[in-house]
């Protein structure tokens, strides 16, 4: 069960791979936020990151903020360790929070189950959108449907998304045993 439209998301306080804690209520008084459930080993991220990192870069300026989670179990996945978080991002240039979820309790608690998986929150870090970035994750000249991108537009215009929710495609959050 994902947090539902309108309603407020749960708040969390996780490490960054900065070294601080990040907090969602500290993003208060933004015009909009996007957090992502992410890792560094999904191909459906590797598709994505890059035009995430776009969105940022293109809406930082408008007041949105990005922040990724990664609540991968990294003894199974060591690719999704907290040292290869630091390294990927470093390597991608992440211009938003890259968050460790070591106990999977955000994840849980936002009812995540994919990499890459969207929650744009509105001013009042109430759930606006739910789903995928967009439509084609293969090939970003064929994308038909750029739902994060529209409903930011629509946040940010102070009104409704035309489309509020869409199934995430992705690799599953890899939960603990």
């Amino acid at each position: 069960m994902t947090v539902e439209i309108g309603s407020t998301v749960p708040e969390f306080q996780l490490k960054g791979i900065d070294g601080q804690s990040h907090a969602l209520r500290d993003l208060r008084g933004g015009q909009a936020t996007v957090v992502f459930f992410s890792c560094n080993h999904c191909p459906y991220v590797h598709a994505w990151e890059e035009r995430l990192i776009g969105l940022q870069r293109d809406y930082l300026a408008k007041g949105v903020h990005f922040i990724a989670i990664n609540a991968n179990d990294a003894q199974a996945y060591p690719d999704d360790s907290f040292e290869q978080m630091i390294a990927r991002a470093a390597g991608k240039g992440y211009n938003f929070p890259y968050l460790r979820d070591e106990s999977q309790q955000t994840a849980r608690a936002y009812g995540a189950q994919r990499t890459p998986e969207v929650f744009l929150l509105d001013a009042e870090l109430k759930l606006r959108y739910h789903g995928a970035p967009d439509d084609n994750y293969e090939d970003p000249d064929q994308v038909s449907q750029h739902y994060l991108k529209d409903a930011l537009e629509a946040v940010l215009a102070k009104g409704t998304p035309a489309i509020q929710e869409t199934p995430p495609v992705g690799c599953t959050i890899k939960w603990k045993g």
